[in-house]
Parts: structure tokens; C-alpha cells; sequence
């Protein structure tokens, strides 16, 4: 599934007439579809990640309602690990995004 979406995301790029005189813009075209694809990744499995470990987190409090202070507070430790590896993954992508590419 990832590989079709990686495909239509490049479909722009096949569609073009002629050889590109200009490495330099083949360069930053693919960094565009790399960095979106990253940041779509990362985000997709970041919430993947928050529902499984709030659907755990629910069903141990209704199973031993006594520790739900201490589970309340590893998961909302988890939550922050998990939005920051997000952030992080957005931060790459601008990083990828934001080179100088006059200087290549």
C-alpha cells in the first residue's frame, strides 16, 4: 500500500516531457515527496501508536481500577515519547526540505 502511494506521489515527476537539464530540481522534487512521505509515515504511526497505548492504558485501569493513578501517569509519559519521535520526524523533514540547493 505504501509503495502505490509512493508510486502516485511520484507520478508528477514521470509525467514530464524531455530530460531535465537541471539536476538541481530533480533533487529538490524528490526531497519534497520524500520529506511529505516521512512526515505522513511518522504521523500515521504516531496515532496508531497513541490509540493502542490509550486502549491498553483503559483496559488495565478497568481490570485493576486501584493502580489507575500510576497508570495514568506511564501513559501520558508514552504519549509525550510518542508525539515527540513525531516532532522529531516533522523537524527532519523541514531540515530536508530547508537545504540550500543553489549549493549542490
Amino acid at each position: 500500500m505504501l509503495l502505490f502511494f509512493a508510486f502516485l506521489m511520484c507520478a508528477p515527476l514521470l509525467a514530464q516531457e524531455g530530460e531535465m537539464s537541471d539536476n538541481r530540481a530533480s533533487v529538490f522534487k524528490w526531497s519534497l515527496i520524500i520529506g511529505g512521505s516521512i512526515i505522513a509515515l511518522a504521523a500515521a504511526a504516531g496515532a496508531y501508536c497513541q490509540a493502542k497505548s490509550i486502549s491498553s492504558a483503559l483496559e488495565g485501569i478497568s481490570r485493576n481500577p486501584a493502580s489507575g493513578e500510576q497508570i495514568k501517569f506511564l501513559l501520558i509519559f508514552g504519549l509525550v515519547l510518542i508525539e515527540t519521535l513525531v516532532i522529531y520526524t516533522l523537524l527532519i523533514s523541514i531540515i530536508i526540505l530547508m537545504i540550500n540547493w543553489g549549493k549542490i
